[in-house]
């Protein structure tokens, strides 16, 4: 495992953590709202990183990055598209394969958005949003979670916390190992209220930009989304050209978490079929 800094949109810092072969093909893993890179742990512990070399950012205001005042940093997808470019500039080996969950999948959508396809070989959207403060937006939340923002946007520290806890029971199908929780848990709370507020509050919508999409995609989604509803993957795997879904049964909003083994084996062969390697 590497550890890298990486100066993104306006010189924000941002932690990327990197494991595999360094001439190998680029899988990007972007996580989600309020999450961090530790997420991936399955899939760096796993054995993709035999043939790919995974990268994973925390995103600005999440983890150890940087975690830029306002509300500004956090709305404008120029800095989000920014924050990818830098990573892929600095530390991918080849045009990678973007890998967005959940709110990850709106920054790997205003990365398509600002900068194209260019330099990317496909994405994989998992459980994923990609857009906010739309109408199409608001028919994919799950109830449970847009009713608990207001909680896990709060500065009483007690009650952000029981939010966290609450939220975390809704991004699992079933509940994860104490020792997961509590890591989960902790990481979470390095993300201020004050920036999940900020990027619940901000508005954009993709549809043309998937329309656009020039390179394959694939839209991975458990049916037991309490955070985002299934019904996103097939609405978004229709806006795209070369779009396919993968449904989960029995899985939440953690697909690469809660089946490893699965997730693993389709990213690998998604990546394999896009990159020609």
């Amino acid at each position: 495992m590497e550890s890298h800094t990486v100066g993104g949109g306006e010189g924000t810092e941002l932690r990327v953590d990197a494991a595999g072969p360094p001439d190998a093909p680029t899988v990007l893993l972007v996580h989600g709202y309020s999450q961090s890179r530790l997420c991936w742990y399955e899939q760096f512990d796993g054995g993709l990183t035999e043939e790919f070399r995974l990268l994973a950012p925390d995103l600005r205001g999440h983890g150890d990055s940087e975690k830029p005042a306002g509300d500004g940093p956090y709305r404008d997808p120029e800095l989000w598209a920014a924050d990818l470019r830098a990573v892929i500039e600095e530390l991918a080996t080849d045009d990678p394969v973007l890998v967005g969950w959940s709110y990850g999948g709106l920054v790997v959508a205003d990365y398509l958005a600002v900068e194209g396809t260019a330099d990317v070989s496909g994405a994989v959207f998992v459980g994923a949003i990609t857009e906010k403060g739309t109408d199409a937006a608001g028919e994919i939340a799950g109830e449970e979670f847009a009713a608990m923002l207001d909680d896990l946007e709060t500065r009483d520290a007690e009650a952000s916390v029981a939010a966290l806890e609450a939220f975390l029971d809704i991004c699992t199908a079933e509940p994860v190992p104490p020792r997961e929780y509590h890591r989960m848990l902790g990481y979470n709370a390095r993300c201020p209220p004050r920036v999940r507020e900020a990027l619940q509050a901000r508005t954009g919508a993709n549809a043309e930009t998937l329309r656009g999409l020039d390179v394959p995609a694939l839209f991975v989604h458990g049916d037991a989304d309490r955070v985002v509803l299934p019904k996103a993957a097939e609405r978004h795997a229709d806006l795209v050209p070369d779009g396919e879904v993968s449904i989960y049964e029995g899985v939440g909003h953690s697909p690469f978490l809660e089946a490893p083994e699965r997730f693993d084996r389709e990213l690998r062969e998604f990546a394999r079929r896009v990159t020609g390697k």
